[in-house]
């Protein structure tokens, strides 16, 4: 008599598929509420102030998106040694993750400080717009190394199953960071008012006590696994997997955050009311997306397991019931963006000539946003196979070739002024993602999770040096 158990049918599938990405939306979007917590405060202080976290934000996405490819290829990895069962493997990869953001943050937070002052004068940044965003970003780059190690933390709870947990010390440091915002900001009792300078420093206080609270979790043991110092030592084979998986993905994202900084350059050429315009949409954008980025991130973890165990069935079911439920959420979302962008602008300033640039956005972009939440889910199919070279291939066109070049030819060539960068971004949220779909049809992703899966077992502690 055959013992293998039968599959769990499609609502168990579900369930598990929203008990992981429920979670991760909510951290999502209280990381979000703090952003927007965050352009509330600072927008009480003026329109130079609350543009320097947006500019400042390219530039700093452009370092975590590094540390994001690895921390992604770590998820992978330990997710598809949790669906073989093999605890060795699990311990083995989160220390060569944590290895790898530790030393990685160093290495990319110290030229970009040393350098700044060079990059912000590449970037164009305006006059008035400039020492806040240099006093931001240099504090910031202080924090750096625990974004990493926090990262590090999260995606390994995530591939073992529970996104609870950072959600719940998220949430906490998420709620003491508004507070601290508040505080720091416009001072009260012994604090001085540090206006810009105070949101950096209330954001890496509180990430220093995340970071804290993660790593007395990873070394106490947690399902059935823990943070030992040997596995700190890097293995050469191992990074090699990590960076067979990450890099791609790193590649990818960074090339788009680049391309975002260069974009970031033309719209502040544009003046500072299209700067707080472009900064406003995309975060209200990217709150919409939060979903999508949640659902993305649950469904790289169990189609990674499901590859370890060798089921492909359930990891195609998976990605299905992802890209269905995103399609129904973003649809309501963005249509009324579409129709009210107007109140969202509004809420965050009470410039008339920001109001009506940022309803602009929303009526030219909200349609293409709704494509590219679908194709945001997609991406999963490779990140959890370990597929990641499509990833990178889409990242870096969606920006430099199509956004970037278009938003030049339109504003600097065409003189259409910020128009032209709201066109821009729809095109290239539509071309990529009909590609990405393209892309998910044709290419067997699922057969390279497979392989990947196979060859984990040669990275073993025990057998650094074997040949799969």
């Amino acid at each position: 008599m055959s013992t293998t158990s039968p599959p769990p049918p499609r609502t168990a599938l579900y369930r598990q598929l929203l008990g992981l990405s429920l979670p991760i939306m909510a951290g999502n979007f209280l990381h979000t509420l703090y952003n927007l917590a965050d352009t509330y405060f600072l927008g009480r202080l003026g329109s130079a102030e609350v543009s320097a976290p947006g500019v400042s934000f390219n530039l700093l996405f452009l370092l975590i998106v590094l540390g994001n490819g690895f921390s992604s290829a770590g998820l992978t990895l330990i997710a598809q040694a949790r669906g073989r069962a093999d605890r060795e493997n699990q311990e083995f990869y989160l220390g060569q993750l944590v290895s790898i953001m530790a030393l990685g943050s160093l290495a990319v937070a110290l030229p970009v400080y040393l350098l700044l002052p060079l990059l912000l004068n590449l970037l164009q940044v305006p006059g008035d717009v400039l020492p806040l965003v240099h006093t931001y970003l240099g504090i910031m780059l202080l924090g750096l190394p625990l974004t990493f190690l926090y990262n590090a933390f999260q995606s390994t709870m995530q591939a073992l199953g529970d996104s609870l947990t950072p959600f719940i010390i998220q949430g906490i440091t998420v709620l003491l960071n508004i507070a601290l915002d508040w505080l720091f900001i416009f001072g009260g009792g012994p604090f001085p008012a540090w206006g810009v300078a105070g949101a950096a420093g209330a954001t890496i206080l509180s990430q220093g006590l995340a970071v804290a609270a993660g790593f007395f979790i990873l070394i106490r043991g947690v399902r059935g696994i823990s943070l030992h110092a040997r596995h700190l030592i890097p293995r050469p084979r191992a990074l090699s997997t990590l960076a067979r998986i990450g890099l791609p993905a790193a590649a990818g994202q960074s090339g788009s955050a680049l391309g975002f900084n260069v974009l970031q350059g033309i719209v502040n050429s544009l003046g500072t009311p299209v700067i707080a315009a472009f900064s406003i949409g995309n975060r209200i954008i990217n709150l919409f997306m939060l979903p999508a980025m949640g659902m993305s991130q649950g469904a790289t973890v169990i189609i990674a397991e499901k590859l370890g165990a060798r089921n492909k069935d359930e990891a195609r079911t998976v990605l299905r019931q992802a890209v269905i439920t995103i399609f129904i959420f973003i649809t309501i979302g963005m249509t009324y963006t579409f129709f009210r962008g107007d109140l969202f602008v509004g809420f965050f300033v009470s410039d008339p000539r920001v109001e009506r640039l940022g309803t602009d956005l929303f009526r030219i972009v909200s349609p293409s946003v709704i494509l590219f939440s679908l194709f945001t889910v997609v991406t999963a199919a490779f990140q959890g196979s370990g597929d990641t070279k499509p990833i990178m291939a889409l990242n870096i066109l969606r920006l430099w070739g199509l956004r970037v070049p278009l938003a030049w030819a339109l504003v600097v060539l065409g003189q259409t002024g910020p128009i032209g960068i709201w066109i821009s971004m729809f095109i290239s949220n539509l071309g990529v993602a009909l590609l990405g779909f393209i892309l998910l049809a044709k290419r067997p992703w699922m057969d390279y999770g497979l392989q990947l899966s196979h060859q984990g077992d040669s990275n073993a502690p025990t057998l650094p040096n074997s040949r799969s």
